[in-house]
């Protein structure tokens, strides 16, 4: 037994349990370790030869009986023993402890870190949603920018001549803060009439019943094809066209008569505004250029040289001193009228693509761009910066307008469909699917923002929230180029490639 005792030491140091004989060396194992050890090496612990399980000998012995440890014989041994095993469990104990406050901390100061994300995460949620209401309702943000640098190159126009790009001026200070006194007046004011629906508005079972009452023959017969139409907002009797025999027109709708034909432009004119409270009208053209026209004089007062290339569009701004445009040359411009200086002029590089048409939101602070690869595009006119994009149209954009309430746009391409977008929540909710190869030219919402009126292969009438149409005119015998709504709707008018001008009213 004693002899088994010795022999074991190699492993355990201890009397084996279920002693076991190794016939490669006839050395005697405790079964669990030397199992162990041939499991890993696969050899006898002694002398290192070959050996398996199955050829250990398993040894009888009848209840083994341990040796005493040397130092549990005697009383102060055993005490000194269990002191120690004591000293170790309160070691141990305290080290748990230790771990326990070390968690427990961690944990604090994770859930700390937790609580403050969340805080972060609410805060910067809050932040976007006021963002969006603020691009939608365009609710006055301060914070002014500085003007951005004048673009290194000097294009020169047609000419030859520098244009006035290098002129840009920047925007300053002062006519941001303009734009922005004039943005709280009007958010003002839309506030105060909120819901309400003029007065004198003509009805939707009245506007239904109204027919052609005139029509007159204006520009070149030579050169057929009216190309723009606009009214005087202040007085919507006085009516300014723009066609294709290159010249601009004012006609007085009770007088029956035209009132000044413009000329200047070296190709035809695709649009034209009629100043709300001056004797002023402006007009774009593929000639690059942008007039500036006294309508009493009868002449030119101001070319402005913004773009390089076919102008698409042009926007009057609310306060009626600036003048947005966009060209073929990809570029939109913001300039003075006074002037005829280039305040700003902004790309956006990503798309490189051109400008088919461009429209001030009602508010002035925001407008909006029609590209020709049926994107539209929504700036902000201060931070001189793309804000939103609606994708969804084919083929290039035709025609956009702003509903007078602020939070409609619609739009028009080459793809037979006009769609409605919400600018609050930046989708679009509505598409009006038009007749196969139905072409949308002219776009245009009344100034109440009730009826919204559809020009092209013909004219449609629609009530904005219904959606329905009320009114379907055919009597142009060309494509109908351009609508516009009397005041409160008294009358509608349209222009078309057939060189006529039509009234129609009950």
């Amino acid at each position: 037994m004693h002899e088994s005792h010795n022999l074991s030491i190699t492993f355990s140091n201890e009397v084996p349990e279920h002693p076991c004989v190794s016939p490669v060396s006839n050395q005697v194992f405790e079964r669990r370790l030397i199992e162990k050890y041939i499991a890993e090496n696969g050899t006898d612990p002694m002398n290192g030869q070959p050996l398996s399980e199955e050829q250990l000998v398993d040894i009888k012995v009848a209840h083994p009986i341990r040796p005493k440890a040397p130092s549990a014989t005697s009383i102060p041994a055993i005490l000194k023993s269990l002191q120690d095993e004591w000293d170790a469990v309160m070691l141990h104990s305290f080290t748990l402890r230790q771990q326990l406050q070390t968690t427990r901390q961690e944990l604090s100061h994770a859930l700390y870190q937790h609580d403050a994300a969340c805080r972060v995460i609410a805060r910067l949620t809050k932040e976007v949603t006021a963002a969006r209401e603020a691009l939608a309702t365009l609710k006055p943000q301060a914070g002014l920018v500085a003007p951005q640098a004048v673009p290194a190159s000097q294009p020169t126009g047609a000419g030859g001549e520098p244009m006035e790009i290098s002129e840009q001026v920047g925007m300053t200070p002062e006519i941001i803060q303009k734009l922005q006194d004039k943005a709280t007046i009007l958010t003002t004011e839309r506030k105060k009439r909120g819901k309400t629906v003029p007065e004198d508005l003509v009805r939707a079972e009245d506007l239904g019943k109204y027919r052609q009452v005139a029509s007159h023959g204006l520009h070149s017969a030579s050169v057929p094809g009216i190309l723009a139409l606009d009214l005087c907002p202040s007085d919507t009797n006085k009516v300014l066209t723009g066609g294709a025999d290159k010249n601009v027109v004012v006609f007085d709708k009770n007088e029956e008569q035209i009132v000044a034909t413009l000329k200047g432009h070296t190709k035809k004119v695709t649009s034209v505004i009629y100043h709300p409270s001056q004797s002023v009208v402006f007009s774009a053209s593929p000639d690059t250029t942008i007039r500036v026209w006294s309508v009493t004089g009868g002449n030119c007062v101001q070319v402005v040289r913004a773009h390089e290339a076919g102008v698409t569009g042009l926007s009057l701004h609310a306060t009626g001193d600036y003048l947005l445009s966009s060209s073929e040359d990809q570029y939109w411009a913001f300039s003075d009228i006074q002037t005829g200086r280039v305040l700003t002029k902004v790309t956006d590089e990503s798309a490189g693509c051109a400008l088919t048409c461009a429209q001030f939101h009602p508010d002035g602070l925001i407008f909006g761009t029609g590209t020709a690869d049926s994107q539209i595009k929504i700036w902000d006119l201060k931070e001189r910066t793309n804000v939103a994009n609606f994708p969804g149209h084919s083929g290039p954009v035709t025609s956009i307008a702003f509903s007078e309430n602020g939070y409609y746009l619609a739009t028009g391409a080459q793809d037979s469909s006009l769609k409605l977008w919400d600018l609050r929540k930046l989708k679009n909710f509505k598409t009006i699917t038009l007749d196969n190869n139905y072409e949308v030219k002219s776009l245009v919402f009344d100034q109440s923002g009730t009826y919204l009126a559809v020009g092209g292969s013909d004219i449609r009438v629609y009530i904005c929230k219904q959606w329905s149409e009320v009114l379907n005119f055919t009597d142009h015998t060309g494509l109908v180029t351009g609508v516009a709504f009397g005041e409160n709707a008294r009358f509608l008018t349209s222009t078309a490639m057939d060189r006529s001008l039509k009234f129609y009213s009950l």
